[in-house]
């Protein structure tokens, strides 16, 4: 099964629990930390460095949840990370390769958190959605780059911790993976898909 079907079929799913749901607490979450990318290898290549070297940018992250279920020990919520890298740097001694790139990533998911009514609170997340590589207009070199633009499916796991620390706030730290297509690098690294590592930290507001 393809990503992009994955992807879908994980995005309806979630989507329809949202629509089932009752219950009527919810949160929303404000976090910042960075995306981590593995360098990757060049086919073919003949420079001295025949890798393409991803540099660790700046990431907000947006998270609105509710949840479905309260079973004392454990809770089941839908949550919606909306996850922004601003400034993802490449660099690559290939010139036409782009200078650096955005990235977007909007991914439903189901969340089930332990200890949920406790002031210390675990919990991992699972879900699909979208991604989106917005690649410079100008390549390593300052050459004008013609492929800026790159939608695709994107698969997010993720394992974090919420702690109490005020009223209806809580702190949160976080990893998540998200599993999507490549960026148009104008180079063959003779991948399809890439893991996108984001570690964040930040509030959340519980109402």
């Amino acid at each position: 099964m393809s990503l992009k079907k994955m992807a879908i079929g994980a995005l309806v799913t979630v989507c329809t629990l949202v629509v089932q749901a009752t219950a009527q607490k919810n949160e929303l979450s404000g976090l910042l930390g960075r995306t981590f990318i593995s360098d990757q290898g060049i086919i073919g290549g003949t420079f001295s460095d025949n890798n393409v070297h991803f540099g660790s940018g700046l990431t907000f992250e947006a998270n609105y949840a509710r949840r479905l279920l309260d079973a004392g020990t454990i809770s089941i919520s839908i949550e919606v990370p909306f996850v922004f890298n601003w400034d993802e740097e490449l660099r690559s001694l290939v010139p036409e390769m782009p200078k650096n790139l955005k990235m977007y990533f909007l991914t439903p998911s189901a969340r089930l958190n332990l200890f949920s009514n406790s002031a210390v609170s675990p919990w991992v997340s699972f879900g699909g959605g979208f991604g989106h590589f917005s690649e410079s207009s100008t390549t390593q070199v300052g050459l004008p780059n013609s492929n800026s633009g790159t939608t695709t499916g994107a698969l997010q796991a993720g394992v974090g911790l919420d702690v109490k620390f005020y009223g209806k706030f809580s702190v949160r730290g976080e990893a998540r993976d998200f599993w999507s297509g490549v960026p148009q690098l104008n180079l063959d690294t003779g991948k399809s898909h890439q893991h996108n590592y984001v570690v964040a930290g930040g509030v959340v507001w519980h109402f």
